[in-house]
């Protein structure tokens, strides 16, 4: 089977093309994969032909191949996209008036077992490449014949821990952000973490790096307990004061997700205890009501107790109701989970 070369980077890449290569062809061949996005070696055409045929002899782009596609009443499409190796991870393409939006998954299966997420109940198999992660925004851009001037936002909320597989999310970022690739800024990528303690310590010295996303989901530690078995190991207490450590870049906030389950998280008192939770922080709250999928023991809270626990927050810190998309084909939040 072919190398794939999506996944590396410049030096990486001028490395595989050999020294009798000079440099401005690795460059030709570097803004053809993730500028260009160009599907297949043989097509770029700015290389002779018999550099063209010798790296498509050897290598190949690598994108993930589309096996399912799922359109969503709200424009909405949610992927399956199958892996060299058979594996398979889902992506969804969120488009707006004025941008799109690209969940990515970052693992095959998810670690964390979170008792409100359907992608919790598949496990893990193994993490994603750098070249995987990458791969699936050049796929869906592609999909979707997105124009390379249209503002595109990213967000590593999709399957897996992305804190678990941290090098080659941050190779990922590092590719996807290059002024000379693919040029999204860092402001238009955001990592969601379940709260890997030690991990986002690493994350706040990358020099190239995602905005960081934090899955609150209680306000007190026994509750966070129960719904995400990792506070066992990293406590709420623990995870804040590493959250005031954080290195915030001056145009940044700290992004908490909080799901609104009924009866379980979603009281006054609840809300409260956020406020003061996050108190001192520079920080914003977006809430999710539920998105229900079967296995799930949970149930969806009344817009009423949504807008009252948003009225509450927003009193202290900007809080933000996230409306769900896709899902009529389970692409929503908390319900990828590789089937049709």
């Amino acid at each position: 089977m072919p190398d794939p070369l999506i996944g590396l980077e410049f030096d990486e890449l001028r490395t595989t093309m050999g020294a009798d290569q000079p440099a401005y062809r690795t460059r030709q061949v570097y803004e053809a994969i993730y500028r260009q996005n160009v599907p297949d070696l043989v097509q770029i055409s700015t290389l002779p032909r018999a550099t063209r045929e010798h790296l498509a002899g050897h290598y190949e782009t690598g994108h993930p191949r589309i096996a399912q596609r799922f359109e969503s009443a709200d424009g909405t499409r949610r992927y399956l996209l199958r892996l060299a190796d058979g594996k398979t991870v889902e992506a969804v393409w969120m488009p707006e008036p004025d941008r799109d939006t690209i969940c990515l998954s970052t693992q095959v299966g998810c670690p964390v077992d979170c008792k409100f997420c359907l992608t919790a109940l598949l496990g893990l198999e193994r993490n994603l490449t750098a070249g995987e992660i990458v791969g699936q925004v050049l796929t869906l851009t592609r999909d979707n014949a997105a124009s390379p001037g249209r503002r595109l936002n990213l967000v590593m909320m999709g399957m897996g821990e992305p804190l678990l597989n941290l090098p080659n999310v941050l190779k990922a970022t590092r590719l996807l952000c290059d002024p000379q690739g693919m040029a999204i800024p860092e402001r238009r990528i955001t990592v969601s973490t379940a709260g890997v303690i030690p991990k986002i310590a690493e994350l706040g010295q990358a020099p190239v790096r995602p905005k960081l996303a934090i899955s609150l989901n209680a306000s007190t530690e026994e509750s966070r307990r129960e719904l995400m078995p990792i506070t066992r190991k990293y406590h709420l207490a623990d995870l804040i004061e590493v959250c005031r450590a954080y290195p915030l870049r001056p145009w940044e906030r700290l992004t908490f997700e909080y799901v609104l389950l009924r009866g379980v998280n979603d009281a006054d008192a609840d809300a409260r205890r956020v406020v003061r939770l996050l108190a001192h922080l520079k920080a914003k709250v977006n809430l999710l009501a539920l998105n229900p999928g079967p296995g799930i023991a949970f149930e969806t809270p009344d817009p009423e107790r949504v807008l009252a626990f948003q009225a509450i927050v927003a009193r202290s810190m900007p809080c933000f109701i996230r409306k769900p998309r896709g899902l009529d084909i389970f692409a929503a939040c908390g319900q990828l989970k590789r089937s049709a």
